[in-house]
């Protein structure tokens, strides 16, 4: 390896190695060992980009790549021309066949033996070609290695160009310091800073965040009187609005415009970008309206970034109409990957998944080829509805189409099985993933958590959390929220406090939503005094309660009959300002119903319509269940027909309330019709339905369909209750069906709940009195039966 000469030495020594235009003494066809001149139109010839194109029909394969030759042997020296003559390992290539050979090398192997037999390493001019040619790959290892090579040959001389191109490549790779230790070198090669360097300098600063930096770079720019250019500010805009200080970008907008510069379409984008990243979406899209007033045309970046700020704001409609006209044949602005991807993050985020698939399909039938982030939001959209399957099918199809899974595919698989009630397979997803060398983060870990507390794996879930810290991770809210909730599923009491301190003791301040899961795990497991406690101690903390709050403790003070208490939690979440959501209407409506107070009900059920919150069937329901409770037959009835009217999906405990209402006011005929329709519907039959219909049968004296209603229900003998039971045959007793009350005996021996002595009995005076002497005698073959096995 030859030692490098120092930059003072090359520059002031008359060194025949310096560039021809710093030396005064002597011409440079004078130079010993220079290159030999050739004549302009040469070199442009051999400085000259070529197409070459590659198809192979059979492969599928379209390959198209430009070549540049550079200068070769004939057009150095001829005494390196000498040199190299007679040496087989010498190589005449060109310079695309030299970066091709170093790309296909590792980066650690020797790459300076391929480039000593390079030919065209004796012609200066090649130097800026080769670092053109193969930064513009990216290969930031090669270029290095290519880059101290250079520096070592007694022919290289420092240039602003290839340290330009240098710098760019390290702000590519996100590597500030080294783009900055170029840059301070440059300058000790005598190499004076242009406007290009400095752009390069400010765009790597801004990719690391580092805005103040880059605002530092332009003041030193403006001082050696180096005018920026549009690129320059450009540069220092995405700087601050890439960190998300949209404010000083907007500043350094109105001083590109003060200072001459106008805004291009680039700048307009910089501009939105800063917006969406400092989460204004609203601003963003008055931003855009304002560029399509002064003229110019949005491209598809332009559009990516409005749809994403309309999907914030859950524009859905508008989202989707942008999209639609960016896949107009007519259009200039055609959808990108990024745009497919953001519409199929907007379906997930509404739960349209198929959607989201239908949105994936199209983006294949157009030929666009996905990226990885395409592939996982699709995986995270089936995650995030536990459908383990498709979300398996997504996984092995990132491997099939060559992409390596990430740390969120394998998040995401995992997250699925966990909310697929499959624990076993998301631990083996987490096994998986640091088999395949890739940590876990913060959020897998969380995920892993959830997938074990859900299943009611708390031991499983404690110890993921011990592990996480073992590895370096600290937990977070997050991590408190899913163990809270899962000890709340469990039952177990002593962990809720446990894992509060547990909090508390690694620093960890519980936001709005840890408070939430803490709440309703006490009140699961009866806990009501603990969970009003730490409601009240949120007045001392940051988080303030939320919708959910108030929901969680109006629904738990009903639960546990303290109506007074959920209307006075209802005032305060009214004094609060706080959003009032249909849940807590609900529980409130059935607050008021269970203590009577049926006006209030009913002013509290308007002043839910009036807020544009749609009562669903559970809010129908707790009136229907109130107007019941206060014999209001009528009312009740024609609150059904209000929602026959504005069409609520109705459910088995909404129409229990109903069947229930028209038996007690008269109307057994309209109990049977119901029932008709719920078998329509599909609307599963409960004990309380069952009930209801046998009574209506009972008033209505209509045998045959409690005869139909034997064979309605047979399926569901051995889970309903022995009290029905009694009651249908006692029904079918009255009307004589003395076989039928027999065989649902018969059934009951068979699968169901085992008769009982008493019920013969109760059901034997009915046999007796009907014409089937044949089932009284079997009725008190059995009570004989059972009387002497309780004897025995």
């Amino acid at each position: 390896m030859q030692t490098l000469p120092t930059p003072v030495n090359i520059l002031h020594s008359r060194n025949p190695l310096l560039p021809f235009h710093q030396s005064t003494t002597t011409s440079p066809s004078t130079y010993p060992g220079n290159l030999r001149i050739r004549s302009k139109a040469k070199n442009e010839e051999a400085f000259k980009e070529r197409k070459q194109v590659h198809v192979d029909y059979d492969k599928g394969i379209h390959d198209v790549s430009l070549n540049i030759s550079g200068l070769k042997k004939d057009d150095i020296s001829r005494r390196y021309r000498l040199r190299v003559e007679n040496d087989k390992f010498q190589k005449d290539w060109d310079i695309s066949q030299v970066v091709n050979r170093l790309l296909k090398l590792n980066h650690w192997e020797d790459c300076d033996a391929l480039l000593n037999r390079w030919v065209g390493r004796f012609a200066r001019k090649n130097f800026p070609l080769l670092i053109r040619e193969i930064t513009q790959r990216g290969s930031i290892e090669h270029s290095n290695h290519v880059f101290r090579w250079m520096k070592n040959q007694k022919n290289y001389v420092a240039r602003v160009d290839i340290y330009n191109m240098m710098i760019r490549l390290q702000a590519r790779h996100n590597r500030t310091d080294q783009a900055r230790g170029l840059f301070f070198e440059m300058q000790e090669w005598r190499c004076k800073p242009d406007a290009e360097s400095y752009n390069a300098l400010i765009n790597v600063h801004g990719r690391a965040g580092q805005w103040r930096w880059a605002m530092n770079i332009m003041e030193d720019m403006l001082r050696a009187a180096i005018p920026p250019s549009r690129s320059t500010y450009n540069n220092l805009i995405n700087a601050c609005g890439s960190s998300g200080n949209w404010k000083e970008a907007l500043k350094v907008c109105r001083t590109m415009t003060e200072n001459g510069v106008g805004p291009d379409l680039v700048t307009h984008n910089i501009i939105l970008s800063a917006y969406k990243n400092g989460a204004q979406y609203s601003k963003a899209l008055s931003y855009f309206g304002l560029m399509k007033g002064t003229g110019i045309r949005p491209d598809t970046t332009t559009l990516n970034i409005v749809i994403h700020c309309l999907v914030k704001l859950e524009k859905i409609e508008e989202a989707v109409k942008i999209f639609i006209s960016m896949r107009d044949k007519r259009t200039e602005s055609p959808p990108d990957v990024v745009t497919f991807t953001t519409i199929i993050h907007m379906y997930s985020s509404c739960g349209q998944i198929e959607n989201c698939k239908a949105v994936f399909d199209t983006m294949l039938a157009e030929g666009l080829k996905p990226s990885l982030i395409s592939y996982n939001v699709l995986l995270g959209a089936y995650a995030s509805r536990g459908m383990s399957e498709e979300a398996l099918s997504v996984f092995n199809e990132i491997k099939q189409k060559g992409f390596r899974p990430d740390v969120v595919s394998y998040t995401s698989l995992l997250c699925a099985y966990g909310r697929s009630r499959q624990p076993d397979k998301a631990r083996d997803v987490y096994y998986s993933m640091k088999n395949n060398r890739l940590k876990p983060n913060l959020v897998c870990y969380n995920a892993l958590i959830d997938a074990y507390g859900a299943n009611g794996m708390l031991t499983e879930a404690v110890e993921t959390l011990r592990e996480m810290e073992r590895d370096g991770i600290q937990p977070n809210v997050v991590s408190i929220c899913t163990l809270l909730a899962a000890s709340g599923r469990c039952g177990r009491k002593v962990d809720i406090d446990t894992i509060l301190s547990a909090s508390k003791s690694r620093g960890i301040e519980l936001n709005t939503a840890a408070y939430n899961a803490a709440i309703g795990s006490f009140l699961y497991v009866g806990e009501y005094d603990k969970a009003v406690s730490l409601y009240k101690s949120m007045g001392t903390k940051r988080a303030k309660p939320d919708s959910v709050t108030f929901n969680v403790l109006i629904s738990g003070c009903c639960k546990f009959g303290k109506y007074d208490e959920a209307i006075e939690l209802f005032s305060a979440m009214i004094d609060l300002a706080v959003p009032i959501s249909k849940e807590v209407y609900s529980s409130v409506i059935s607050a008021y119903g269970q203590q009577g107070q049926l006006e209030i009900l009913e002013s509290v059920f308007a002043d839910m319509k009036m807020a544009g919150c749609t009562p669903d069937v559970v809010t129908y329901t707790s009136i229907l269940n109130a107007y019941i409770g206060a014999e209001k037959w009528e009312k009740a009835m024609a609150l059904f027909d209000e929602m026959e009217t504005i069409n609520i999906q109705l459910d088995s405990i909404a129409c229990s309330a109903i069947m229930r209402a028209f038996n007690k006011g008269g109307n057994p005929t309209n109990v049977l019709a119901l029932a008709k329709q719920m078998r329509e519907r599909k609307i599963s039959f409960t004990d309380t339905v069952i009930y209801e219909m046998v009574s209506a049968c009972s008033m209505l004296r209509d045998w045959k369909t409690a005869v139909d209603l034997v064979e309605l229900i047979e399926p569901s003998f051995p889970v309903i209750s022995v009290g029905l039971i009694n009651q249908l045959l006692r029904l079918l007793g009255k009307s004589g069906k003395s076989d039928v009350m027999v065989k649902v005996l018969e059934w009951m021996e068979d699968g169901g709940p085992q008769p009982t002595y008493d019920m013969y009995q109760n059901i034997f005076t009915y046999a007796e009195r009907s014409s089937g002497s044949e089932c009284a005698a079997f009725i008190k073959q059995r009570l004989g039966s059972i009387k002497q096995n309780v004897m025995a």
